[in-house]
């Protein structure tokens, strides 16, 4: 006697087949792109540290490897710290990327991996500033072609690369990009605070503030009377 067909199991079994093997083939592509982003980034700052060290011994490079999802890069008085998600994502239907003809072939090319940068200061690891604030300045997006895209805010990198590649993600592009937001991190410096903002202080901020971590940094805290924020990023 045949076994009777099963629809809902059959349904299962090809979303199983299509959908979770897809995203399986996301999450190999953004470890293969994050262990690139690792070998770029330990070229760049031992290039950069040789050549800083004949400007001036003061200046600081440094390659952290902090674990299998982040990684640091110490440049001067910044840290641009990039951390890889572990899931995959799909695009709201909205977003512009599902008018492209790549996505509209297949929408499965949709679906990415992210790997986001954020920019600190440095001092605010240096003295455990626990509540200064970094700014996401980039995600790099990574799909089952390991074709790529860059969002971004600034102006060089957005140009270059706001839509899916047409070749994969590999060092050299990787080394523009992060050479770039090297250069946004450095440009974008860190304005005095208005007076009112910071005017009123609690006792316990004062008996505390040996260990800088309840006074709040950040580069975005602050003003400057030549640009706004937005002025200071699409560099």
């Amino acid at each position: 006697m045949s076994e009777s067909v099963n629809p809902q199991k059959e349904t299962i079994l090809k979303m199983l087949a299509q959908k979770s093997v897809m995203k399986q083939d996301v999450f190999a592509n953004i470890i293969k792109a994050f262990t690139l982003v690792k070998d770029v980034l330990t070229d760049i700052s031992e290039d950069l540290k040789r050549d800083t060290e004949k400007i001036d011994a003061r200046i600081s490079i440094k390659y952290s490897d902090v674990g299998a999802q982040a990684v640091q890069l110490k440049v001067a008085g910044d840290i641009l710290d990039f951390y890889m998600h572990t899931n995959v994502f799909e695009f709201d239907h909205a977003h512009p990327m599902f008018k492209t003809g790549y996505i509209k072939q297949n929408q499965l090319n949709s679906y990415c991996g992210i790997i986001n940068i954020y920019n600190f200061l440095a001092d605010s690891f240096k003295y455990h500033r626990l509540s200064d604030l970094g700014y996401l300045t980039c995600r790099i997006f990574v799909n089952r072609e390991m074709h790529f895209f860059v969002e971004t805010r600034i102006n060089a990198l957005a140009y270059k690369y706001a839509s899916f590649s047409t070749e994969p993600l590999n060092k050299e592009t990787l080394k523009d990009i992060i050479n770039e937001l090297i250069i946004f991190a450095v440009s974008f410096d860190l304005f005095t605070p208005p007076f009112d903002a910071v005017r009123e202080v609690s006792v316990m901020e004062i008996q505390e503030k040996s260990n800088s971590s309840v006074l709040r940094t950040g580069k975005r805290l602050g003003y400057s009377t030549t640009a706004t924020y937005d002025d200071e990023i699409n560099l």
